[in-house]
């Protein structure tokens, strides 16, 4: 039975095989999680203007499909949290998996020359998403995924750790706050679960808009995305310094970082 915080809603009863802890359409008749649906918005806008800038640089097309699979985890993670429907559940965890095998394939290209493709690292991370999603699809298992993910997440952070300890030790900030904030998020995205009983009853006691701090699933969004965007940066930081261009992280309204890449000189 449905927690009796939950209300009923315009797209029915779920059918997704999770459902966080925030309380289903206590904000709005049509979005179930209100506050784990707009977060999602830290995933689609800052990556489109990624994806804007690095093909106004002319850089190589795998960062803009870098930026924009991490915005299609957004509208996915957006439709279902929106819904709590299991098709829009797919459409958020498995662009999980095919972003991340993105970023694997930008992150252990960074040292190649230009105009190259790694055809067995390509065909290996086609593999395994095809055989995530297959078995996925059938095992209907959210800690099957879940681990899938991690592992990948894994095998980035080793990698990154590597780059900004042995090859570009001056990118270790950059490095370290990506992978502190995704840490962090990770913690709450934890707290979230274990402790939903008492978070649900502590909202009960707190004024709408004050309560919504204590949406942890939300915040799991907010510091993933603002990690994974990171990443994307310090990749690209590193793949342009390769190339010998002239990257520069600046950050709009003095808040929000981006990276401008300049031709290196002739």
């Amino acid at each position: 039975m449905a927690p009796a915080a939950d209300r009923e809603g315009y797209w029915g009863p779920p059918t997704s095989t999770l459902e966080w802890c925030e309380e289903n359409y206590a904000v709005s008749f049509y979005i179930a999680e209100f506050w784990n649906t707009v977060s999602n918005l830290i995933f689609i806008l800052p990556p489109i203007y990624g994806a804007i800038q690095t093909y106004k640089d002319g850089l190589e097309k795998r960062y803009l499909a870098a930026y924009l699979c991490l915005t299609a985890v957004g509208l996915g993670s957006w439709c279902f949290h929106m819904t709590l429907k299991y098709e829009m559940q797919l459409l958020d965890e498995l662009p999980m998996i095919y972003s991340c095998c993105v970023f694997v394939y930008c992150l252990y290209e960074c040292f190649k020359y230009k105009n190259t493709v790694n055809y067995p690292l390509l065909f290996l991370l086609i593999t395994y998403s095809f055989v995530v999603s297959i078995v996925y699809l059938n095992l209907k298992e959210p800690v099957f995924h879940q681990v899938m993910y991690g592992t990948l997440v894994s095998i980035i952070v080793l990698r990154s750790v590597y780059i900004v300890l042995w090859v570009y030790p001056w990118l270790r900030g950059l490095g370290y706050t990506s992978l502190t904030v995704f840490l962090m998020g990770f913690f709450l995205w934890n707290v979230d679960n274990i402790f939903c009983d008492k978070l649900r009853a502590l909202r009960e006691k707190m004024p709408p808009v004050v309560g919504a701090v204590t949406q942890f699933h939300a915040w799991w969004h907010i510091l993933t995305g603002l990690g994974s965007y990171l990443h994307i940066l310090l990749s690209l930081y590193t793949r342009t310094l390769f190339l010998k261009h002239r990257p520069k992280v600046k950050f709009v309204f003095g808040i929000w970082p981006v990276l401008l890449v300049e031709p290196p000189r002739s």
